[in-house]
């Protein structure tokens, strides 16, 4: 994270001579945490980037073009004051009351803008989830109830966009009878004055100079009345680009960090955890685990019991609510980020491919891997049978997410990608609930020949999935019940036995 935050701190300086704004929010955005991300959702970060920065660049641009006339309407009201200084006082009192209408204007658009914006993260989230589960969507043919939800997330866009462009709108024309006002009553009192009426050394030449500066003021504060509305909707836009860019990361690396990590021995010091520090509950509580390096320990435990929770402090996705982490007899908070998260290799539940070839998806474990390295570890990931079936062997396209491989292919590669890696520590979370109990057997023998110095802590659902780990984990409700090998845990933990008699009764019966 350190060299992170100094790359975001040149980005900073390099991209705001350049005027990239959205570049320097997206630098920023890199450098955020777990905790940091998950106070803006993704659909809000989205917006931020893409519509936000549009409609303050669209300001900017505009300010700019007033800057390049303002000279021209500067010369203008001097003018009107070098021929009669109290002709000019009408232009200055028809500014102050447009400049009233003006601040009132954009007090009364303030509100509505900022939850058109709001509102506009909702239409972002409604855009993302449809399409990244859009499978989902045909197979229960709800189509039609994702379209009305696209309609009410537009809808409330419009509503609130309508609400405040009603009112910009009155600024264009106030300015222009304003403007026209002006010239009224310049022509009125500048004929008094020409003709005697009223004191004054204004002559017929003079008012029909005047006149042609008032057009010209005319148009410089109808282009002002312009820039106002483009200012008016960028604020709003601003305030939340704002939020991201002073948001300060959770996470930072420690001014003398420790620079390698010795093994992958991991030990939870008393650890409690919370997401939030508004929680009334944390996720952990009291955890104190020494796991040695090299060992394979099996995590099992009912759905929200902490298991993910649990790996995500070791690489220091989170940091600990209470207590320490400590991966090779160093707590985690005093390792330099990169070379802590190169230890960690995790394999998500969720596995995530990117657009590109399966070579290319695999080398995000070792960008410099030759196809010799790529071939060990999709052989040890029992991926290298299918890939090779595949047009282009390696070459092959996975299109936009893996949209074009199974599931269990997914998780294959995904295994692979963290293999290659060759991590002091392998977190697998859930990730080979996809394949078929044999594969899953197949992996794990490979994973105790191949890396016999790594340690493994695999998550899982399936009780086959852990019961040759070295120790076995049961959590529930934050705590830690019971550690074990499967053998001792069937004789001890009837919470176990009773899960594993369970998942054995259900296969004899299918």
């Amino acid at each position: 994270m350190r060299h992170a935050g100094a790359g975001v701190r040149r980005g900073g300086r390099q991209t705001g001579r350049q005027g990239q704004l959205r570049e320097d929010l997206y630098s920023k955005i890199q450098s955020f945490s777990f905790a940091n991300i998950d106070r803006f959702s993704t659909a809000s970060l989205i917006t931020r980037i893409t519509t936000d920065v549009t409609n303050v660049q669209n300001a900017y641009q505009m300010c700019l073009r007033m800057i390049v006339r303002a000279p021209m309407l500067l010369v203008s009201i001097l003018m009107t004051a070098w021929i009669d200084g109290s002709i000019s006082l009408i232009f200055v009192g028809v500014a102050v009351v447009l400049g009233i209408v003006v601040a009132i204007a954009m007090v009364k658009v303030a509100a509505p803008f900022r939850t058109m914006f709001r509102k506009y993260d909702d239409l972002n989230l409604v855009v993302q989830e449809n399409l990244t589960a859009i499978r989902v969507v045909k197979s229960f043919v709800r189509e039609a109830r994702e379209i009305d939800k696209m309609h009410q997330a537009t809808g409330e866009v419009y509503r609130y966009s309508v609400k405040a462009e009603k009112i910009l709108t009155f600024l264009t024309p106030c300015a222009t009878f304003a403007m026209f006002v002006s010239n009224i009553l310049i022509l009125l009192v500048g004929s008094n004055m020409a003709v005697g009426n009223l004191p004054g050394n204004v002559t017929a030449a003079d008012l029909q100079t005047l006149v042609i500066y008032s057009m010209q003021i005319l148009t410089g504060v109808l282009s002002v009345a312009m820039c106002i509305n483009f200012i008016s909707m960028s604020k709003g836009s601003m305030e939340r680009i704002c939020e991201v860019l002073a948001e300060q990361p959770t996470i930072t690396a420690p001014a003398d960090p420790v620079t390698c990590v010795r093994d992958g021995s991991v030990d939870f010091c008393h650890v409690s955890f919370a997401y939030s520090a508004r929680s009334s509950e944390p996720v952990l509580r009291d955890i104190d685990l020494h796991i040695d390096s090299g060992e394979m320990i099996g995590i099992i435990g009912a759905t929200g019991s902490g298991k993910s929770s649990l790996v995500s402090l070791i690489p220091r996705l989170y940091d600990v609510s209470g207590g320490s982490v400590r991966v090779g007899g160093v707590n985690v908070q005093d390792y330099d980020l990169d070379v802590l998260r190169g230890s960690v290799a995790m394999v998500l539940q969720k596995n995530e491919l990117f657009s590109g070839s399966i070579a290319e998806n695999l080398r995000w474990g070792n960008e410099n891997a030759t196809m010799e390295q790529l071939r060990f570890a999709a052989r040890q990931a029992c991926a290298e049978e299918f890939i090779d079936g595949l047009p282009g062997g390696f070459d092959y396209d996975l299109g936009q997410g893996g949209v074009n491989v199974s599931g269990g292919q997914k998780q294959r590669l995904c295994i692979a990608r963290a293999l290659l890696r060759q991590p002091k520590v392998l977190i697998f979370d859930d990730s080979t609930f996809a394949v078929d109990t044999r594969t899953d057997a197949q992996i794990r023998q490979a994973l105790r020949k191949y890396a016999p110095d790594t340690t493994k802590i695999i998550i899982a659902q399936r009780v086959a999935s852990v019961q040759d780990a070295d120790r076995i984990i049961l959590l529930d409700k934050g705590r830690i019940t019971d550690v074990g090998s499967h053998e001792e845990l069937l004789r001890t933990s009837e919470i176990y036995r009773n899960l594993y008699e369970s998942q054995v009764s259900g296969k004899e019966e299918g």
